[in-house]
This record gives C-alpha cells, structure tokens and sequence, in this order.
C-alpha cells in the first residue's frame, strides 16, 4: 500500500532538510531562522524501495486564535489528520524543550503510528539530546542528519515496522513537458498580497493554502492538483514578487527565487492584478518574464467585486493591448477570489491559452501566409539593397516558434519583424501568445565557387 507521513515538530528542527532530503530535490526553503515554512508542501518521497507521500509542515508556537501563527498550527493539525504514520522531529544538538513535550502530547492524542527522530545527531555533540528524547515516551528516538544524509537506514527500519503493510510499488514517471494529456502545469504570480492563495482556495473548495490580511504570508511556491471539468491542472501558489530594488532579505530572495522557477516549469501562467491599482509598474514587469520565459500568459484582474462599476469590464480589453503589446489578444478576466466570481471563465482562458501555446501550422500554409505578407508590404532596402525572404517553417510549438530565411538575416529592421509578427497572430489566431521569429540566411550555393 501507498502511504502518507507528516513531518511535525517545533520551528527550526530541520523538518524541510529532511523533507527535501527524502524527495530528492531542494522544494521546501531551508534557512537558519525558525519559522521559514508556513503552508503544509506535499512531495513524493523515495527511501530504499519504499514509495510514498510526506508532507512538511509549520513548527508552530501557542499564539493566540486567528492569528498567523494560529493560522499555521490549523495547516500543521490537518497534516497529522491525514498522516498515516507521524515523524516527530527533535533537535538533538539542543536538547528537549518544552514545545517538544506539546507535540508529544499532541501526536499522542492523535493515535497515529509516530516515530520520533532525533535530528541533527552527526557526530557526538547530539548524544544527550537524543537521550533526552525518550522522556517523550514515543519509543526509541531514531538518530538523524537531514543534512548529511545519515541514519536514513534506520528510518527506514521504522517505517516498516509503523507500516508492516506498506510496500513497494511501481515509481511514477516525472510529467514531460511535452507529454499530452496530462495536467496543464499553472504558476499563478504576482505582487504581494494580491489574493493568489485566496485564488488557489476558492478553486479547490478547501482552505487549502494560508491565507489572511498580512502581505508576504505565501513564502514556499506550493504545487496542488485540481481537477476542473474533466481537465486535470497542477496550479502552483508563489509567493508576491516586489520590485528587485526592494528585496533585501535573505529568506524573501529565496521565496521570489522560487517563484521565479515555478515560472520556468509552468505552461500557463496567470498574472494575477489587484483590480484596485491594476498595471503597475511591477505587474508590467512580470507580464515581460513570462513572455521573455515563452510560457502562456493570462491575465486575472481579482478582487472585482471592490469595484463600483461593475459593468466596466470592457476597458479592460484596451488597457491590456496598450500596456502589453507584445502579447496582443491576451486573456483578461475580471475575478473575485473571495466570493468566486467568473472562476469558471478564468479556467476556460487557462485551456484555451494552453490549447493556443501548443498550437502547430502546416509549412504550406505559412509560406501563403508569407507570399501574401510581404506582397502587401514588401521589405525594406537596407543600404541600397533589398532583403528577400525565401521561406517560413515551424520547427516547435510551446511557445509558437517559426524561422524564416532570407538573403540578409541581419539587416531586417525591427520594424518589420514585428509586422511579421503581427500578422503571423492574426492570421493564424495566435493571441496572447509569445511568438518566436528567429531569421536565418539561406546558404549560397555559389560561396565556395567564388573562393576558389
């Protein structure tokens, strides 16, 4: 059987080491302070011949409710509820403390198989602190180095023994780019505290992703699966990207650093503004990344439901083509996170934008296209001599690529190749879109003649 285990334990004990050591890849921030990780990550973890679900959670503190911190305990506890087997993280380095008695108790009361591990126990300074953990009466502490990879074989001794029934089974493949009919990968960006996990929660029916008032709350870019329709998607939370100027901080360079990875991976990208100041100079920024990455852009104008003018959605269209135009045609829908407002429009421009990213053109019916571009408006002389354009052909899609070849690759002007660019949109229903138009020189046969 497959299973599933919660890494628990209070701030700073190395539970996302471990969690990254375990799914053998650097997903969850790791940084000296405590308290770096707020929302509950899910990965799939490998140990030996063992495959299953971890999750990572928040070292949480008593705070009082509806705060953060309480927000954060919420996430942690609905981790332990869906755990089949619990890790209890303790820092053998530092000893016992007092938070690590409350998660005793709190693990205890939740009846789940735990084993309790001592981490950080390379080497002799952790001795007594391991020692020190079996006043939590949770059984034999396993000692641990998340960092150096060490004690990962009696780990696994006790996860057999928690889970006699767990088994092996077969290892799921990585999902391909280019792979079809798989789910359409979404990285939902923007500033802070524009409502992106409000987004993410209203989508899944669940408060899935910490939320609330304070800005910056998102800190690791948290992958879920939702299934809409029938369309299979894997949207991925990022933490709000301010201006490079204004990111100082170490842990803030790491939450944007990974927001900007889930840009690279994602398909479809949705750039979500706050309706209340909409095109800022930052969200003009971001939209340029996402084309300069070549990932499918939708734009998603959230909290609508603050604006008075409700039926003003049609300028919209406008703003967007003047202040993007190097994606003319993109998708614009006006969201509302908070009460759910035109989510299903917003999916659909997702498909859509998706199915338009993929998109494939005959090279036959390119080269009409090309015949009749530069009929109607021929190339420039360029020092007194003219540019013919042979022949157009897609190599790829994702995004649309074309190259064409001419006599004098280098001498078009810009001009002409967004002409090109924007007729290849319209012609061929490509909006929204980055367009890659890459020029060539078609080899003279006559080159080497002329040498000899």
């Amino acid at each position: 059987m497959s299973f599933t285990a919660a890494i628990v334990g209070r701030p700073n004990v190395g539970k996302s080491t471990l969690f990254n050591r375990l799914v053998g890849k650097r997903l969850a921030l790791v940084d000296d302070r405590p308290g770096v990780t707020r929302d509950r990550r899910e990965g799939d973890a490998r140990l030996g011949d063992l495959e299953f679900t971890i999750i990572d959670t928040a070292g949480f503190e008593e705070a009082p409710a509806g705060s953060l911190p309480a927000r954060m305990r919420e996430q942690t506890d609905a981790a332990i509820a869906m755990a089949d087997v619990v890790l209890l993280l303790v820092d053998a380095r530092s000893g016992l403390m007092p938070l690590d008695k409350t998660f005793g108790e709190i693990v205890r009361k939740a009846n789940k198989p735990t084993i309790l591990v001592a981490n950080k126990s390379e080497g002799k300074a952790g001795e007594s602190g391991r020692l020190e953990a079996y006043e939590l009466g949770l059984g034999t502490p396993i000692p641990l180095s998340a960092e150096h990879g060490e004690g990962l074989g009696d780990l696994y001794d006790a996860l057999r023994e928690a889970l006699p029934d767990a088994t092996e089974f077969p290892v799921e493949d990585e999902i391909d780019e280019n792979a079809e009919g798989g789910p359409i990968r979404v990285a939902i960006i923007g500033r802070p505290n524009a409502g992106k996990s409000t987004l993410i929660n209203r989508l899944l029916g669940e408060e899935r992703l910490l939320t609330g008032p304070e800005a910056g709350i998102t800190r690791d870019s948290i992958a879920v699966r939702l299934d809409w329709n029938g369309q299979a998607f894997q949207v991925h939370d990022t933490a709000g990207i301010r201006k490079r100027a204004n990111v100082q901080e170490k842990l803030e360079k790491l939450s944007v650093a990974d927001a900007l990875r889930a840009i690279k991976f994602a398909e479809v990208v949705v750039l979500l503004l706050d309706a209340m100041h909409p095109f800022e100079e930052q969200d003009l920024r971001l939209a340029d990344l996402v084309v300069r990455e070549g990932r499918a852009l939708v734009i998603a104008m959230n909290k609508w439901d603050l604006i008075e003018r409700k039926g003003g959605a049609g300028h919209l269209r406008e703003e967007v083509d003047h202040w993007l135009p190097q994606v003319k045609g993109v998708p614009i829908v006006a969201v509302s996170g908070l009460s759910g407002e035109n989510l299903d429009r917003l999916m659909k421009g997702i498909v859509d934008s998706h199915e338009v990213w993929n998109k494939r053109i005959g090279t036959s019916a390119l080269n009409r296209w090309l015949t009749s571009a530069t009929s109607q408006h021929p190339p420039p002389a360029v020092s007194g001599r003219r540019i013919k354009i042979n022949y157009v052909t897609q190599p790829k899609a994702r995004p649309p690529s074309f190259v064409l070849f001419t006599t004098r690759a280098d001498a078009v002007p810009e001009a002409y190749r967004r002409y090109l660019i924007n007729s290849l949109r319209e012609s061929f229903e490509l909006p929204g879109t980055p367009i890659r138009l890459m020029l060539r020189e078609k080899e003279n046969p006559f080159d080497d003649k002329s040498s000899r």
